[in-house]
């Protein structure tokens, strides 16, 4: 690893770990990066999870210490995620790069497209386990399957689930959201490990901003404007990325 590359995961990571808790979308810029930087895309797929784990450790240390304490809530929200995260992980041990780089695309345009689209203003109520219905854990259970083969742009399926479907304050979605990603994530992580799929050096890189990214997000999760902002900045920064992914 050069020292360009270094100081460009950290850079990236603190951009993408910010955006992660704040909204969603940081993956569409970490997963890229990794691959633009020479790993083969299973091997960025794995790598991705160091950072993605670790940033989740440190926002949900943090959301906890500014009081959003849901741990018994969030770990029933993510125990079908596990189960998910599991079989998504086989499914994307599966594909093979050409496929693995197109899905990635196609994924990365609806993404984007979904990010540009306004967010309805609706009336929000606390969560409470008899809220928690089979459905609710079925569609945390294809979070899971999702984030497991890919995790890019898992941060707008959760807002679908919890404050469309649910409707959870959109700040305590962010709280809810972190813990239920560093749950899935483990597994997952653990997965990758074992088939040789993560470099360690370029997720610690990538980590180490990540978390800063994250620990700064956090002081700024009720922040309307800030979060308007990143998403616009976001979307033109993936746009960029999809392009160069395309003209590859």
């Amino acid at each position: 690893m050069t020292i360009m590359e270094a100081v460009a995961l950290l850079g990236i990571g603190v951009v993408a770990g910010f955006i992660n808790v704040l909204s969603a979308g940081g993956s569409m810029l970490t997963l890229p990066l990794l691959m633009f930087l020479g790993l083969p895309p299973q091997v960025a797929n794995g790598t991705n999870r160091v950072s993605i784990a670790l940033q989740s450790v440190s926002a949900s240390w943090n959301f906890f210490r500014a009081g959003a304490r849901y741990i018994d809530l969030s770990l029933r929200l993510a125990m079908p995620a596990v189960l998910g995260s599991l079989l998504g992980v086989w499914l994307a041990l599966q594909v093979s790069d050409a496929l693995f780089e197109t899905i990635l695309v196609a994924v990365m345009v609806a993404a984007a497209a979904i990010m540009m689209l306004p967010q309805p203003r609706l009336d929000t109520r606390p969560l409470t386990r008899q809220r928690l219905t089979p459905i609710i854990y079925l569609a945390m259970f294809l979070i899971g399957v999702y984030g497991g083969f890919l995790q890019v742009g898992v941060g707008i399926l959760f807002i679908i689930v919890l404050y469309r479907m649910l409707r959870i304050d959109l700040a305590q979605v962010n709280a809810f959201k972190v813990v239920i990603i560093l749950v899935y994530t483990l597994p997952a992580l653990a997965m990758f490990l074992w088939h040789d799929q993560v470099r360690w050096s370029y997720g610690l890189m990538l980590a180490a901003g990540s978390m800063t990214g994250a620990w700064l997000a956090v002081k700024v999760n009720m922040s309307t404007r800030g979060a308007q902002v990143v998403k616009w900045l976001t979307l033109a920064v993936i746009v960029v990325i999809i392009l160069r992914l395309l003209l590859a």
